[in-house]
């Protein structure tokens, strides 16, 4: 008798079915991961102007939910972030102080996922608190 050696078809079906549910899986999760990979140059293009307007509010010691004199990239002594490949713009609205961010279409990032920090109210003596809002949150590019 002869000892037969080898995997048989099924046996190779089945592994050739397991790694195709893997890859199923892991796919959309890659392409999730290199978005938000891809969207850190947004959120990391917002941290300067966002630490800029907290130390401008807190010297100014402005108050009532108003950030005027901190509003402007030449009030808070900051020139803005230059487009890159994932960001086009980045804009502060006046008086309250908001940063809004605009991408790029790059690496599934749709131009339209824009990005905003919006300051809280200063009140006297505490630290200002931003909360993170647009279509970054919703795609959970970012964490509020």
């Amino acid at each position: 008798m002869k000892l037969q050696k080898g995997f048989t078809l099924i046996e190779l079906m089945i592994v050739v079915a397991i790694v195709g549910i893997l890859a199923a899986v892991a796919l959309p999760a890659y392409q999730n991961y290199i978005k938000k990979a891809a969207y850190a140059e947004i959120t990391s293009a917002m941290d300067p102007i966002k630490a800029a307007i907290s130390i401008c509010a807190q010297q100014l010691a402005v108050g009532a939910g108003n950030y005027i004199g901190c509003d402007t990239p030449a009030l808070i002594g900051i020139t803005m972030p230059g487009a890159g490949p994932a960001l086009s713009s980045i804009a502060i609205t006046a008086s309250s102080a908001m940063i809004t961010a605009t991408p790029n279409a790059y690496k599934g990032i749709v131009a339209g996922d824009t990005c905003t920090l919006t300051p809280s109210a200063p009140v006297a003596n505490t630290a200002i608190t931003w909360t993170w809002g647009g279509a970054c949150v919703a795609n959970g590019y970012v964490r509020n």
